[in-house]
């Protein structure tokens, strides 16, 4: 697949596509994932009558390249706010994988637990001016998703009156919870740039998920094969777009540190999925 990469001189598609990227995606997936059969007799017509084979062939390779420019699209332009932001998060992670993050969990773990690194980051973010919190997302199972529950950070900015409170959302394992075991090359193909770091306003997210998530059900249709109901949209946009809880984080008591020394562990190999209990916390706040 040609990768067909997003310049400059379209930029004002871009604009186009971010200011309604979740609409966009709705109308587009909708339309290629809704209207299979039809298309292709449509696409056939279209192409002159053209064997189906060599029909379905042409529209996969369009489905794709359309998914990868889509992506490119929704991750191609970023805000100051969002810039500064994940500036001040890769800073505050090289620092902590020098120092280190000492697991202060009731059942500790060698080298870093998900749990700690979030509070370590938060309280740095913290210090640096951001409104950083820890957020908790939990759903229970309906008939449309199975029932889970989501850590990740968040930032929420409230310095224009006018917009109104900004959330922007930090993902610390982004990529991770888009691979597939047993996803096909084109898909793979499309996910391996993306960075294990994700920050970005819940719009961009919402219409990042959007993309992922139809092109895990394509992957799956085309291997014949069912999307895992942990992989759909709904259950994925749930983890960082449902009701959620809002917590920050303080930093660690006095002597806390001389707790024992854990073997230290890259940034860079670490778990970061891992679910330990406990945390400190001061004030909270929910987001029902």
């Amino acid at each position: 697949m040609e990768n067909v990469p997003v310049t400059r001189q379209n930029s004002n598609e871009i604009d186009e596509f971010l200011d309604g990227a979740a609409s966009f995606a709705d109308l587009m997936f909708g339309f290629m994932d809704e209207n299979n059969d039809s298309d292709e007799k449509n696409f056939g017509d279209f192409i002159g009558g053209d064997t189906e084979d060599e029909i379905l062939v042409e529209q996969r390779r369009i489905f794709w390249e359309t998914q990868e420019q889509l992506l490119q699209a929704s991750l191609f332009r970023t805000t100051s706010l969002e810039s500064r932001i994940r500036q001040a998060t890769k800073e505050a992670l090289r620092e902590l994988d020098t120092v280190g993050v000492q697991c202060v969990c009731r059942r500790p773990v060698a080298g870093y637990c998900r749990k700690c690194m979030q509070r370590e980051l938060s309280v740095r973010l913290q210090s640096l001016g951001f409104n950083c919190y820890i957020c908790k997302s939990k759903w229970k199972s309906s008939p449309e998703i199975l029932s889970g529950e989501h850590t990740y950070l968040e930032v929420l900015d409230k310095s224009n009156p006018k917009k109104g409170d900004v959330r922007v959302v930090i993902e610390l394992n982004f990529r991770a919870e888009f691979e597939m075991a047993r996803a096909n090359e084109d898909y793979n193909k499309l996910i391996a740039p993306l960075s294990e770091l994700f920050v970005g306003k819940t719009e961009r997210l919402k219409a990042v998920i959007k993309i992922l998530c139809v092109a895990a059900k394509k992957c799956m249709k085309e291997k014949k094969m069912h999307l895992a109901p942990w992989r759909t949209h709904k259950y994925m946009q749930t983890k960082w777009l449902g009701t959620y809880g809002r917590t920050t984080s303080a930093p660690l008591p006095v002597g806390i540190s001389d707790l024992q020394q854990k073997p230290k562990a890259s940034m860079l190999t670490f778990d970061l999925r891992e679910n330990l209990p406990a945390m400190h916390y001061t004030a909270v706040e929910a987001v029902w």
